[in-house]
């Protein structure tokens, strides 16, 4: 079978594309970029544009699915930006399967694209897309997901999307940097109580994952349509999970604080003062978002992940960090 993974140059598409490799597929690569690594691995590089929709075209043709990992990611820019790449791209991934008849569809989602203002606790797939986002990032990939999963009309494209949340692991390039590069200069301070609950998953978990859906659709399958939270085997509490981040690279617990209500407003500031300033490119140390995902609890039921896709983690937390710890 040839399978096409959009963003197989990332963190986590290096892993699906591994995880493909591993199981005999005919696997391309489709992404701005061409990576040696893979070239050497045997993996098909084809370089375009997500937001052309020619180039996504082309790129398809004679393939048998395709696993959408591409997206702009962050916490602030231009709101043209985010959508651009999210759902104009992903509006040509679907049409460009439909085009080539492509059968198969799985898309990297976000469990953000329900994050609204509140904590959402073993919150299921039948929590609801909030009337408000506080992130362009989240509100994008909400569209996009709509899209996906509506486009999904068995026999002619079977698609499915996976929400993995907060992905950590070796080779990481966004979210243990940050943290550590934050600690390192001191900036780094606990929202909150501490007490926030949040899910992570290891990235060959997620990866897993997406290959468990990939062989799982089919016409019969429950998961056609229809989402899935990911995680690990159960939430973790994010301060703690932190603290264990950077002790794995020589760095001392966090010590500074500031309440929650603090820093949601100085993120409304940040962003109020960066909008009539029109600097996009920033990368600003709060954003209410951030705030939200700092300070809240953010966990979900992954039963159905369970009992439909199969999806087990197929590596614990603490293994995961052990890992990680053998890395640095």
């Amino acid at each position: 079978m040839n399978i096409l993974v959009t963003g197989g140059g990332g963190f986590l598409g290096k892993s699906i594309i591994n995880l493909l490799i591993d199981k005999k597929y005919k696997v391309t690569n489709f992404s701005r970029s061409r990576y040696q690594e893979l070239e050497k691995k045997g993996v098909i590089c084809l370089q375009g544009d997500i937001k052309n929709s020619q180039d996504v075209l082309k790129a398809f043709e004679g393939q048998d699915a395709v696993i959408h990992v591409a997206s702009k990611v962050g916490m602030w820019g231009k709101w043209s930006d985010f959508y651009d790449t999210n759902v104009t791209g992903t509006e040509n991934v679907i049409n460009a399967c439909l085009k080539h008849q492509i059968k198969k569809l799985v898309y990297t989602s976000s469990p953000s694209v329900v994050f609204g203002k509140d904590n959402l606790q073993n919150a299921d797939e039948s929590t609801p897309y909030p009337d408000k986002y506080f992130g362009l990032y989240a509100h994008s990939k909400a569209i996009a997901e709509k899209k996906v999963l509506e486009s999904n009309n068995s026999p002619k494209l079977l698609t499915t999307s996976l929400r993995p949340h907060l992905i950590f692991g070796e080779k990481d390039p966004n979210l243990i940097p940050r943290l550590v590069k934050a600690a390192r200069e001191g900036k780094l301070k606990q929202v909150g109580s501490g007490q926030n609950l949040v899910d992570v998953i290891y990235v060959e978990n997620a990866a897993y994952a997406h290959i468990l859906a990939l062989e799982k659709l089919s016409t019969s399958s429950p998961i056609c349509g229809k989402a899935y939270f990911l995680g690990q085997e159960a939430p973790v509490n994010l301060w703690q999970f932190i603290n264990k981040i950077l002790n794995i690279h020589g760095l001392p617990p966090i010590k500074k604080t500031i309440s929650f209500k603090k820093a949601y407003f100085l993120g409304a500031f940040i962003e109020k003062t960066l909008g009539l300033l029109r600097k996009y490119s920033v990368d600003p140390p709060m954003t209410r978002f951030v705030a939200l995902q700092l300070g809240k609890s953010h966990y979900f039921s992954h039963k159905n992940a369970f009992m439909e896709l199969g999806y087990k983690p197929l590596l614990s937390t603490d293994k995961a960090l052990e890992r990680l710890s053998t890395t640095q």
